[in-house]
């Protein structure tokens, strides 16, 4: 799941989405209001020192060993050992050997399942790592570094704009329907033109292509707005990563829908973000909710129940997803992650679209890979419940049950508990 986003309030509710069950299909909005509780360990059926001893004849990878693969340059300590964790844990659930990081510029070596913290952004850079498909990585590939960013979600401005070298067209076309009205730039002069158009029915947000957790990001009013902020943004970077200006939502609520297969195991999910305040008193992202279900979208559609917000985010997502793997050769991605955002505009009227995708590793993965365990342990479970918390401010101690990333002090964003726990199962097995 990708970091919050800061349409002039926060996006989350605090509570976490209510548990799904035969019994009752109660709704998301009613069950927001529980908080984030551990299941005690008593519940897990299977420890995970016993599945590291698992028969290799039910491990879910054909690989035998795992890697991380830190791709990322800029990724702070917190993130690293986050990363790091998840990947060790991947590697019991898939039934593989860890061999902590590979180096990004040193060849493949032998085949291993790879866990990278950034979408590869090559088809060639993943072979030379030995992946060939969904089945030998945690993430996605690309085939080329925009595809990886915000900018695919809207449409150029017009057919001379200036565009990065593989642009698709088709694929703006294909998402219309299912994102905010907007356009991306990869020039001033057309990043102007954008907001010429958007400006008449309100502000406008202009995000930067690679901004993570609401940073790089603000809203104009009017074209002086506008001229101020690209005054400060480097023109070569603009031409090659580019920037997206849209409508401004107001009463934002955002949900995650998600996609994952980790070896032979699929799943599914939808959930919601949640934020809290840094040692600045910023509002910064706090964690994540989600309910997992097995199995792909088809699966996740019929557990959802009566909520027709999550009803539409999933619909929404499904467009997205489906004209990102018909419109950009070569791309697959075992980790996908679609953020859907419902408001209003400025007038008052209904928005709802994607705002961008995560094919890799992302703020939900530590609820994901809990989750993922717990279908693996128990296959007549079909629902669980799980959910990340990132907690800055003096360290506490995580609620019994849980898993812990990092705790400790960043020196980028200071102290700060990142864990996840499994917060509730949906039992087949005794549902009506």
């Amino acid at each position: 799941m990708t970091r919050a986003h800061p349409h002039e309030q926060a996006l989350a509710p605090t509570g976490a989405p209510g548990r799904l069950s035969r019994r009752s299909d109660r709704t998301l909005r009613q069950a927001q209001d529980r908080p984030c509780e551990a299941v005690p360990r008593s519940r897990l059926t299977q420890s995970r020192a016993d599945r590291s001893q698992a028969d290799r004849s039910q491990a879910l990878s054909a690989h035998t060993r795992l890697r991380f693969l830190p791709l990322s340059a800029s990724a702070r300590p917190h993130e690293l050992a986050t990363q790091r964790g998840i990947a060790q844990r991947l590697a019991v659930l898939l039934g593989c050997a860890f061999e902590g990081d590979q180096d990004p510029a040193a060849p493949a070596g032998e085949a291993a399942y790879l866990v990278p913290n950034e979408t590869l952004t090559s088809l060639d850079a993943a072979r030379r790592h030995g992946i060939h498909g969904e089945g030998d990585l945690f993430g996605g590939v690309v085939p080329a570094p925009f595809v990886a960013t915000k900018t695919i979600t809207h449409p150029l401005v017009g057919h001379g704009a200036v565009a990065p070298d593989g642009w698709q067209p088709a694929f703006g076309e294909r998402v219309e329907p299912a994102v905010l009205p907007g356009w991306s730039a990869f020039s001033a002069e057309d990043a102007r033109a954008a907001a010429r158009r958007l400006l008449p029915g309100g502000p406008v947000r202009v995000k930067l292509a690679e901004g993570i957790g609401g940073s790089g990001q603000w809203v104009v009013r009017d074209e002086a707005e506008l001229d101020a902020g690209l005054a400060r943004l480097d023109a070569g970077g603009l031409a090659a990563r580019g920037v997206v200006l849209e409508r401004n939502v107001l009463d934002p609520r955002t949900f995650s829908i998600g996609l994952l297969h980790a070896g032979s195991l699929c799943a599914s999910y939808f959930g919601t973000q949640r934020t809290t305040l840094n040692r600045h008193g910023q509002e910064v992202y706090g964690g994540s909710s989600i309910t997992v279900v097995r199995g792909g979208f088809d699966a996740l559609e019929q557990r959802i129940g009566d909520d027709a917000d999550v009803r539409r985010a999933l619909a929404l997502a499904r467009i997205y997803h489906s004209a990102a793997l018909a419109c950009f050769a070569g791309m697959f991605a075992s980790r996908c992650n679609y953020d859907v955002i419902q408001g209003r505009d400025a007038g008052g009227r209904p928005l709802a679209g994607v705002l961008e995708q995560s094919w890799r590793l992302g703020g939900a993965s530590g609820a994901e890979l809990l989750a993922l365990q717990a279908l693996r342990d128990d296959p007549a479970l079909d629902t669980v419940r799980a959910c990340t918390v990132e907690a800055h401010g003096a360290l506490r101690a995580p609620p019994a049950g849980a898993t812990v990333f990092y705790a400790g002090v960043d020196p980028h964003v200071g102290p700060i508990t990142k864990y996840a726990l499994i917060e509730d199962h949906a039992d087949p097995r005794t549902a009506d």
